[in-house]
């Protein structure tokens, strides 16, 4: 039995026991350098060391069911000891959750260390099955301190906190409770309440209310349709829409569909009433829109949300953005009195946030300021920037879900948003920031999102955030590359690659620019060491360098500097160079999309390209879908591709059978052991 427990009898009573008769006072013990160590509680000594203030004789007495400890002395000098004068009272006793215990020890005792030195009260903790036990020693102000530091340290959310209960004013050192695990379940089986979902949804409802009430007035409309396109016939508008890829608009809202706008063919049809944008325009020296921005502006003028489904370069950048600024522009609310910038557009990578930043600053309308904010950027210059006050915010969500987290931004401002290859950004798993993101972003504000294919992420991702959007395909919904490339497979060996590529890169024109995709970064640098060993100037462009080398690589690749440029998947998204004459996949990507987004890199603005792509044996899984583009863009599909193909979907019929034949097999067994079992 511990000093600090007294005897109970079978009914929880304390024994009544005769006093003690002192004896003799005992001759001083001296402590010898081989005394075994003593077995402390929680809050003495790390590593239950031998109290350092001296052996300390205790004598107790019991009187009318009461414990009573005599004054202890300290044998050197004769004064009370901290310990003694945290026992003079009946300790007050706690109960907390077993989950509960390790916050108020601490890592090695430290907290609990803490809260004896801040409360000067004597703690002890006793572990059961399911609850701890605290006992706090001392007088009744010092037990009233510790008592308002644990619960303080773990968090109270009603009189005695989570976890959190007091024994009965009789119960002395003892619980108050005693549980078993039976006994348990049927308490939270009685305590159980159900809830009230509808309740929930309305309290919710009611949040949301009160969360965008203070919102300043937004317009989204600022369409003028010029005469002549009015005039248009739905048979003229259907053969157009034909005649440029196959364009197809739906509108998705569910009840009470709306009139599609009609398209506008020249810049002059669409922004004739903005002449800020058409001098921008003619400055730049656009000579006509694309088939997306034809179909896609008068649809995100009018102030309705829009999905754009179009291959890579398709100017889907600019459908958005220049609509954008009209919409900055004409809000009610002065530019003076906003509490933050007004359009986010989101990307997947920092290389295409700086291209949609160029862009931006090469229209440079109505002096409304940009700002890219990405991972690996200054963070402190793009918090200054950001605080100071910018129009136009382009980020990846990563490094904007930090600022926002910080209270860094301010997202309410946000009435135009723009989630820019959408299904890029759910490849790289940013679904959840994006979430966060747009939590704070007014719910009526306009959204835009573009993608270049139509998976079932992105369909739920435009369905929780898009509210009736109209949807714009150029094209088909099905993968396809784009038509001005032509493509050239060449199945070799693992180690025929490298013959390949210097082979191809010793034959390349004056003129020529080639992109190089790899599959791993530590390829990419291999490669471009090997290239810059024969004198061949070349720059890589992958995640794991620091982002100046990276601007520095994508810039050399876009002034002329060098002609060749190594990177991973990284270049395979909204890289903006036109001048890309060859495309060449060093490594097959690790999906078909990948191969599809490559291939676009060349061949933009209306020019033609051509892509190499190296197949090895370990790539006939894509066999069969990289023979379904080839056959779709009418390229020519090599003999051992269809081998390999063969040859995969033999493979592929063996493996069912096997696994066939063990299931009938396991069948089997079962049955013969269900028969046999049946028999004895």
């Amino acid at each position: 039995m511990s000093d600090w427990e007294a005897e109970y009898d079978e009914n929880g009573g304390a024994i009544s026991k005769p006093s003690r008769v002192r004896t003799a006072p005992c001759t001083q013990w001296k402590a010898t350098s081989n005394t075994s160590k003593e077995n402390v509680s929680f809050g003495g000594k790390r590593g239950g060391k031998v109290d350092r203030e001296g052996p300390q004789w205790r004598n107790w007495r019991e009187r009318d069911g009461e414990v009573n400890f005599t004054e202890r002395r300290d044998s050197h000098n004769g004064r009370e000891t901290r310990r003694d004068r945290a026992a003079s009272t009946r300790p007050l006793t706690l109960t907390v959750e077993n989950s509960l215990v390790g916050r108020i020890i601490g890592r090695g005792g430290a907290k609990i260390r803490e809260l004896e030195e801040s409360s000067g009260a004597r703690i002890k903790i006793n572990r059961g099955d399911y609850e701890g036990e605290v006992l706090i020693f001392g007088s009744s102000d010092v037990q009233q301190k510790a008592n308002d530091l644990i619960k303080e340290l773990i968090g109270t959310g009603n009189a005695n906190g989570p976890g959190l209960h007091y024994g009965s004013e009789n119960s002395g050192l003892r619980s108050d409770s005693c549980w078993s695990a039976s006994s348990l379940q049927a308490s939270a089986a009685c305590t159980s309440i159900p809830i009230d979902w509808n309740a929930i949804r309305a309290n919710r409802e009611k949040y949301e209310t009160l969360k965008w009430q203070d919102l300043p007035p937004m317009k989204k409309n600022f369409y003028i349709e010029a005469d002549s396109v009015a005039k248009r016939s739905a048979e003229e508008i259907r053969d157009w829409r034909k005649e440029n890829n196959n364009i197809f608009v739906d509108d998705l809202k569910e009840e009470g569909k709306r009139a599609i706008p009609n398209p506008v063919y020249t810049f002059e049809e669409a922004f004739a009433c903005y002449p800020g944008i058409m001098e921008n325009i003619v400055r730049v020296g656009f000579q006509k829109p694309t088939p997306i921005q034809c179909q896609a502006w008068p649809i995100v003028l009018s102030g309705l949300d829009l999905i754009g489904i179009a291959q890579t370069g398709t100017g889907k950048t600019l459908s958005y953005l220049l609509p954008g600024f009209i919409h900055m522009d004409q809000q009610p609310l002065p530019r003076d009195k906003r509490s933050g910038p007004g359009m986010l557009v989101l990307t997947p990578t920092r290389e295409l946030a700086l291209q949609i930043e160029a862009e931006c600053n090469k229209y440079s309308y109505k002096g409304f300021k940009s700002i890219c904010v990405y991972g690996g950027g200054d963070r402190r210059a793009q918090i200054k920037t950001v605080t100071s006050g910018v129009d136009i915010v382009i980020a990846t969500p990563g490094r904007l879900n930090d600022l926002q987290m910080n209270e860094l931004i301010n997202l309410r401002s946000i009435t135009y948003l723009v989630l820019d290859e959408a299904d890029r950004m759910l490849d790289m798993g940013f679904e959840p920031q994006i979430m966060k993101i747009i939590l704070d972003i007014r719910p009526d504000r306009q959204t835009v999102m573009t993608s270049a294919t139509w998976p079932t992420g992105v369909r739920r991702l435009a369905k929780s955030y898009l509210k009736d959007p109209m949807m714009v395909y150029v094209g088909s919904l099905d993968l396809a590359a784009v038509d001005t490339v032509q493509q050239t497979v060449l199945v070799v060996q693992e180690e025929e690659k490298k013959a390949y590529i210097f082979d191809f890169i010793h034959n390349m024109e004056p003129d020529d620019k080639v992109l190089i995709f790899v599959g791993k970064k530590i390829v990419a640098d291999d490669l471009s060491s090997d290239l810059c060993l024969q004198g061949i100037a070349v720059q890589s462009l992958h995640g794991d360098r620091e982002q100046c080398d990276r601007e520095e690589a994508l810039q050399d690749f876009k002034d002329g500097r060098v002609r060749i440029l190594v990177a991973t998947d990284l270049a395979s998204r909204g890289l903006d160079v036109h001048d890309i004459s060859h495309v060449f996949n060093f490594d097959f990507p690790r999906n078909i999309e990948e191969y599809v987004h490559r291939v676009g890199r060349t061949g933009r603005a209306g020019r033609s390209g051509v892509s190499v792509t190296l197949v090895t044996r370990g790539d006939w899984k894509m066999a069969g879908e990289l023979i379904h583009i080839l056959e779709r863009a009418g390229q020519e599909v090599p003999e051992e591709l269809e081998d390999g193909l063969k040859e995969e979907q033999e493979m592929g019929s063996e493996k069912a059978q096997i696994g066939a034949s063990e299931g009938r097999k396991k069948t089997t067994v079962k049955f013969i052991c269900h028969q046999h079992h049946q028999v004895c």
